[in-house]
């Protein structure tokens, strides 16, 4: 049994078997793992004045002992380890009755109980897109101003995180919503203000954060969430390539092409080869359709030791060697002139990956560090996902290396994470439990579980974002919005037909189309030149540009307002911006 699962077992048994605070149960985890020990079985085993020694509690020890010793028998006889009765943590029985499919036609029905693969799950959350701006520029919505942040950012994050696959960014967005939502209803005086969720011993004080749109969401790792965007074909695929900016829209170079720099050398330095190089790396390879990633990195203090610290890695690493490319950037600081920041690149044939490569030292602030990307082409062109796939392996090697330091690189450390559901917790609401035995959402007669291994958390469900998303804009004609349509005049007022529920539903998945392909075009003419941290310090200025103007105060509050998609192109950026 894996380490994590180990801890799941162990937590769902104090928490939902001796019904513990979470807070006294990590405490009480922590305490015996200074004491090396982590799983139910070694409690059972483990000498009685051992636990007494790391709990220092004589009671609870043994009580601990003896539920641990119950919990082996249980499972010696077939049973799960962490509780009295109930379902293994990996699945969760589904009502017994007649599954409910939804309306989303990229599911198939499925028997009921089969769990979604990841890319099942991504699938079955995709959002409508329109990139006609003549059409977008025409259009003006009525919404209110909650799920026009949630669409802000859902698409920011394609930007900011394109690590994170859909599910994660519907999460973090509702979960800025949220947050949004509770400071503002304070601010006004609708809610009083209490104290936060460390305080109440919610989350731990280390909870990773993600800055979305400039707040601090606290996020829950998604360990082992493993998805890919399969490519598209026909006209999605058109649509996809009139979203790529200059960097992701350039063909994808193939081994044979010519290479614009020469490559670095290989052969081993003859006068200096330092024994305390010490190379972090990225992990195992991450393999997509016969291409292989990999990722290492080190520090570097000087523009001369570049050669011998390449040389350095093919002769600790000599299968890198055989790679189609050895990509590689750095940072560092000039000790001659301190304000001076020296930055090289070198794409090795994998157009862009040098430019990606230096953008994710600048995002994370981060000098003195040398990172080299290695990529296997497996003769298959990837598209768009190649920069997902090496900006993983870039930032997982650049966070391994900040561990050895003593230092974490990123909040999350560019795993996929869900926001936390803060307010569900304070409230003791019905959000959707961390742990994947509590809660699953039926999709197309499949089930989607939401698995983390830390019980009593709750996170924000994506399905449910897009269900608000998709609800959340409504048409408004142009005599209602004041447009002029006739010389002198307003538009004319037409007798409005009533619409079936059905048509009112695909319109308003039609506006949301819109709406995201509006932004997806503002956020696309700015990407290349702004870093990550800069498009997110921006985008919540450009929301407030462009949100509804609804009343002031209490007054204000849920109130809908008109949206015209034309402002939102017109924060597009232009040559003279």
């Amino acid at each position: 049994m894996s380490a994590q699962q180990d801890l799941q077992e162990l937590l769902r048994l104090l928490t939902v078997g001796r019904k513990t605070p979470m807070l006294q149960a990590m405490t009480q985890i922590k305490s015996l793992q200074t004491a090396d020990i982590r799983s139910i079985q070694q409690i059972a085993e483990a000498p009685l004045d051992t636990i007494k020694t790391a709990l220092s509690d004589e009671k609870t020890a043994k009580s601990l002992q003896n539920a641990c010793k119950a919990a082996m028998k249980r499972a010696s006889a077939g049973g799960p380890a962490g509780t009295k009765r109930g379902a293994p943590l990996s699945t969760t029985s589904l009502p017994s009755k007649r599954p409910r499919h939804d309306d989303n036609p990229l599911m198939p029905s499925r028997a009921p109980g089969e769990e979604l693969t990841p890319q099942e799950l991504e699938a079955s959350l995709e959002l409508p897109i329109c990139l006609d701006e003549e059409l977008i520029s025409q259009t003006v919505l009525e919404t209110n101003r909650a799920p026009l942040v949630l669409a802000f950012a859902v698409e920011l994050l394609r930007y900011t995180r394109p690590e994170q696959p859909l599910s994660s960014r519907l999460s973090l967005g509702q979960a800025v919503v949220s947050a949004n939502s509770r400071s503002k209803a304070v601010s006004i005086g609708l809610a009083a203000k209490g104290p936060n969720a460390e305080d109440e011993g919610l989350i731990g004080s280390g909870q990773p954060r993600v800055r979305v749109m400039g707040r601090e969401v606290p996020v829950l790792k998604r360990g082992g969430y493993e998805w890919k965007d399969e490519e598209e074909d026909g006209n999605t695929a058109e649509v996809n390539q009139q979203t790529i900016t200059a960097q992701s829209s350039s063909t994808e170079p193939k081994d044979e092409d010519v290479k614009s720099q020469p490559p670095p050398p290989k052969s081993v330095h003859p006068f200096f080869q330092p024994d305390d190089i010490h190379w972090s790396s990225s992990g195992p390879p991450v393999t997509s359709k016969d291409s292989k990633f990999l990722a290492h990195s080190t520090k570097i203090t000087k523009q001369a030791q570049e050669k011998v610290l390449l040389n350095n890695l093919m002769r600790k690493h000599p299968n890198l060697e055989s790679a189609s490319h050895n990509a590689w950037a750095y940072r560092l600081r000039d000790a001659r002139m301190p304000d001076r920041i020296i930055e090289r690149s070198f794409d090795d044939g994998e157009q862009g990956a040098g430019d990606l490569m230096l953008r994710i030292l600048r995002e994370l602030d981060i000098e003195d560090s040398l990172v080299v990307m290695t990529r296997w082409y497996g003769g298959t062109m990837l598209g768009p996902d190649r920069w997902r796939l090496m900006r993983n392996v870039v930032t997982a090697a650049l966070n391994e290396r900040g561990r050895k330091a003593g230092g974490e690189v990123l909040s999350a450390g560019g795993e996929a994470v869900w926001g936390l559901d803060i307010e569900g917790m304070q409230n003791g609401g019905s959000g959707a439990s961390a742990t994947s035995t509590s809660t699953s959402t039926s999709m197309g007669g499949k089930k989607a579980t939401y698995g983390t291994g830390v019980v009593g958390i709750q996170i924000h469900k994506p399905e449910v974002a897009r269900n608000y998303l998709l609800r959340s804009f409504h048409t408004v004609s142009a005599a209602d919005a004041g447009e002029e349509t006739e010389e002198g005049g307003t538009a004319k007022k037409k007798t409005k037909t009533r619409k079936t529920q059905k048509q009112l539903e695909a319109e308003r998945e039609e506006n949301l189309g819109l709406l995201l392909g509006a932004l997806r075009l503002l956020f696309d003419s700015w990407r290349d030149h702004l870093t990550a941290a800069e498009l997110d310090k921006r985008a919540w200025a450009w929301y407030v540009a462009v949100r509804p103007d609804v009343e002031a105060g209490p007054g204000g509050w849920g109130a809908k307002g008109t949206l015209r998609l034309k402002s939102i192109l017109d924060l597009r950026r232009t040559e003279q911006t």
